[in-house]
């Protein structure tokens, strides 16, 4: 071998010992970066015509494996969406209050029942009817906290949506300029710093939204969601979303579209698919299921709540009656006018008192001898007949019914007959009309209609409101703007929705009281329908198609409920006397101490109330579901995160282990590569020497 052999062999080898040197330096300093993979240097002999002529020194290369590697990015997208559905629905459980708190919404609703027993222990004292009051309104007020609360809820989600979709772009961007680098780097043997910023960067977007990542041969990858919606190939799409103002002001949302992007990097035209649902994983995912289905839901489920403790209290209160008695009742709109179908069956009792309670005039409605095609004008005039000049019952053009006492001192009652009490939809004439409610709403009726398909549905044309209908996911699947005709029936409208698209999956059907009910098929089970806008207006009395037929529980009038006004004011004017039906005229029909109402709130607080689409059952029993039921996701959201977190951090290890930086190797690494580097040093100044010495020779 020559001296030039030696020499460059030697020199070889120190380029070698540098490469290698360099590499593990550069391993020691990113060892504790999330994510990176360790790189090494591949050293192959270079011969020529048979002799060695040293080392060729390669390109560094990650040492890492694709298949751990997607094992994280699928881990990722698992844990990233039960992360934040844990996050929110803590939040959710923590504005109940902790289970017997006192400022929890479950106290809240057991001191309406405490306060209603006592109020018959001690024979109905201002303090305790007041207390009983009260407790109505901090319980309505209690709840439309926790409402407009979820509300609040849905606007930080549906930031983060938009802060999300906005980080996915960035990643996007990223990891497709990297697919450049490296692409461009891979005939000539890869670049490994730009391959191991592109897994930091993928192993973030998982976490983001559920991906699939597949290698190409010029090393290249290819990301697509879960569903298969490509998101990158060689050429860069993004999401486009609009920003949202106010979370409230939208009741449904528009879709995540995907488009691809011009050569500069700008938005361009869409690839005509979306992101819809919670399906596409990861946090994104995780924050759609919460603002399209889960906090709605609850939402939804809480205005039921709502409605079946007012049914439950609006019924015993329009079954008593005060001493003195009001000299009028007025009652509030129900959806129904004066030439409306009566519809009523059975008796109810209008009499006119003294102050004293005695009875100065009153006359039994029997509803079914008005016959099947009486009007509401037919019973305002019957009552008005019975009752002569004593007192004048009317219908205004909103459909509100007041009756009110003709001479100064007199007052009104009302009573249900004992054998054959006055009923539409469930509901006695007094408490279908609202005449002596306790618990009001401006936004709703808080009875079901009582309509039936032969009925004109009563909305003027142009009138509209939106259908929409989400799976179990809370994906949009279809919507229908519902426009009834102007003259036609409900029967019409139930046909019409029958129809639609929204029909397709499902059947539409008007029940007895008048509430319209979907009953999804087989392959929509778990579909839910919702009406989030509604512009319409029965007959002009104020009253919408939603809140008519039992739509919505967002319909339940929650939202501007509370005690009346002159009750919560003056506890005395709580209707907890009954009429007494069978005194003649002249006697007291009314006595004081009378506290029948009393015992009569105990009792209908521990029975079935009416809860529209969720069916009957007790003010206790549904309270405790939902608040029970929020607990338990929240809970169950959290193991899912813990598990999810414990299996993607199982599958890093897993990764690190096998591509991932150990200090005590690189040590013993560099240790050999400077043992090398100084042989091969050695090996030149032996060279060098020998080269001088045959110069000095010659």
């Amino acid at each position: 071998m020559s001296l030039n052999d030696i020499f460059h062999t030697a020199i070889s080898g120190l380029s070698a010992s540098q490469s290698g040197l360099g590499t593990v330096s550069n391993n020691i300093a990113n060892a504790n970066v999330p994510g990176y993979a360790r790189t090494r240097v591949s050293v192959s002999t270079a011969a020529s015509q048979g002799q060695v002529q040293g080392v060729v020194v390669g390109q560094p290369e990650r040492v890492a494996d694709s298949f751990l590697e997607n094992a994280v990015y699928r881990n990722g997208g698992a844990m990233g969406q039960s992360e934040v559905t844990s996050s929110y629905l803590d939040r959710l459980q923590a504005l109940l209050g902790a289970p017997g708190s006192a400022g929890g919404l479950a106290e809240r609703l057991n001191a309406i029942a405490s306060a209603a027993g006592a109020m018959t222990g001690v024979q109905g004292s201002p303090q305790t009817v007041g207390a009983f009051t009260g407790n109505i309104q901090d319980a309505i007020n209690a709840m439309g906290q926790v409402s407009g609360d979820v509300d609040d809820l849905r606007r930080d989600v549906e930031t983060e949506v938009g802060q999300t979709v906005s980080r996915v772009n960035v990643l996007l961007k990223q990891i497709h300029s990297l697919n450049d680098v490296i692409a461009r780097s891979n005939p000539v043997g890869g670049a490994p710093g730009a391959e191991s910023s592109r897994a930091a960067a993928l192993e973030e977007l998982s976490g983001l939204m559920q991906v699939n990542v597949r290698n190409q041969t010029d090393g290249r990858v290819v990301i697509e969601t879960s569903s298969g919606q490509t998101l990158l190939d060689k050429r860069l799409r993004q999401l486009s979303y609009p920003a949202s103002v106010d979370a409230d002001a939208q009741a449904t949302y528009p879709p995540i579209d995907i488009r691809f992007t011009d050569d500069k990097g700008n938005i361009a035209a869409s690839t005509g698919e979306s992101i819809d649902s919670s399906s596409v994983g990861g946090k994104l995912g995780g924050l759609l299921d919460l603002r399209d289905r889960a906090l709605p839901q609850f939402k939804e489920q809480l205005g039921q709540l709502f409605s079946g403790m007012a049914d439950s209290l609006n019924k015993v209160s329009n079954e008593g009656t005060t001493l003195p008695p009001p000299p009028d009742l007025t009652g509030r709109p129900n959806g129904l006018v004066g030439a409306d179908r009566l519809g009523f069956t059975g008796k109810a009792t209008f009499a006119v008192l003294g102050q004293d309670g005695t009875l100065v005039s009153k006359t039994t409605v029997d509803f079914d001898a008005l016959g099947p095609t009486a009007t509401i004008d037919d019973a305002v005039a019957a009552i008005n007949a019975g009752l002569g000049s004593t007192a004048t019952a009317a219908i205004d053009a909103k459909g509100v019914l007041s009756i009110t006492a003709n001479t100064a001192g007199n007052g009104i009652a009302i009573a249900q007959d004992a054998t054959a009490p006055s009923d539409r939809a469930g509901m006695g004439f007094s408490q279908f009309f609202g005449m002596n409610d306790v618990v009001r709403s401006d936004s709703s009726a808080l009875v079901p209609s009582g309509l039936q398909a032969g009925d004109p549905h009563g909305f003027a044309a142009g009138q509209t409101a939106e259908v929409a209908l989400r799976d179990s996911s809370g994906r949009l699947v279809a919507s229908y703007t519902l426009s009834p005709a102007a003259g036609g029936s409900v029967g019409d409208m139930v046909n019409s929705l029958n129809g639609s698209d929204v029909g397709n999956y499902g059947v539409f059907s008007l029940d007895g009281e008048g509430r319209i009910r979907f009953a999804p098929n087989s392959n929509s089970a778990g579909a839910t329908i919702t009406v989030p806008v509604d512009s319409t207006s029965r007959a002009g009395t104020g009253v919408t198609f939603s809140s008519m037929f039992g739509m919505s529980g967002n319909a339940s009038g929650l939202n501007s409920a509370a005690v009346r006004e002159d009750i919560l004011n003056n506890p005395g004017r709580l209707p907890l006397a009954r009429l007494q039906l069978d005194v003649p005229v002249g006697q007291k029909a009314v006595g004081p101490g009378d506290m029948r109402g009393a015992n009569a709130f105990v009792d209908q607080l521990q029975s079935a109330a009416d809860f529209g689409k969720d069916g009957m059952t007790t003010i206790d029993a549904f309270s405790a579901q939902l608040l029970g039921r929020a607990g338990s996701d929240a809970a169950i959201a959290q193991t899912n995160y813990e598990d999810a977190s414990s299996r993607r951090l199982d599958a890093q290890t897993r990764r690190d282990n096998f591509g991932g930086v150990n200090i005590d190797e690189e040590l013993s690494q560099m240790v050999i590569l400077q043992n090398s580097y100084t042989a091969a040093a050695r090996v030149v100044t032996t060279a060098s020497e020998m080269y001088r010495t045959l110069v000095e020779m010659v």
